[in-house]
């Protein structure tokens, strides 16, 4: 019977001095709402990579289409290096395929129904080209694939994340995965 079951209360069992995870998705699926809750429960640091990126003026230029900062791609790798030695880290971000494979043990995607994520976005402001890029994207599975392109296939766990009943059922499938992990890395 798995901890969820037995338990109101998920608990976690994380290796914080080795496990590196990142949780990526469409803007909108409930990346940074999980990587709080997890960062909380287990005592992993929540590394959200927009924010890193704004405080150390990690952009090339303001892209005045889609209304946001253009990502310095090489200069967020050269801050986030040292952050990442040691492990015990969750990284937030909506894509992946430029993070070194070396630095996550388990990559989750987080995907929600287009309703869902339409209503979130618009209540985010989004809106025009930005709003439709945003929704294709999801349709498109577009970050789903470029995981599965970036790393072993065996460390992409695709998750669904609309409603709070699927994030609590996503926490628990999360501690699952990380002792299953644990136990597979301990010899």
């Amino acid at each position: 019977m798995s901890t969820c079951v037995k338990h109101a209360y998920c608990e976690f069992f994380f290796d914080l001095i080795t496990f590196l995870s990142v949780f990526i998705g469409t803007p909108g699926v409930g990346k940074s709402t999980l990587s709080k809750e997890l960062a909380e429960k287990s005592g992993l640091e929540w590394l959200e990579v927009g924010k890193l990126a704004t405080e150390n003026c990690c952009f090339e230029e303001y892209d005045s289409l889609y209304q946001c900062p253009v990502l310095d791609e090489d200069k967020l790798l050269d801050l986030m290096e040292d952050k990442m030695t040691g492990g015990g880290k969750i990284v937030d971000y909506h894509s992946c395929e430029f993070f070194p494979e070396r630095w996550f043990d388990i990559v989750f995607i987080l995907r929600t129904d287009n309703t869902t994520l339409y209503d979130r976005l618009v209540s985010r402001g989004y809106s025009g080209k930005k709003l439709e890029d945003n929704i294709q994207c999801e349709i498109f599975q577009t970050i789903l694939e470029e995981a599965q392109r970036s790393y072993k296939p065996e460390i992409v766990h695709e998750l669904q994340s609309n409603t709070p009943q699927e994030m609590f059922a996503n926490l628990c499938k999360i501690s699952e995965f990380v002792e299953g992990w644990r136990q597979s890395t301990s010899g």
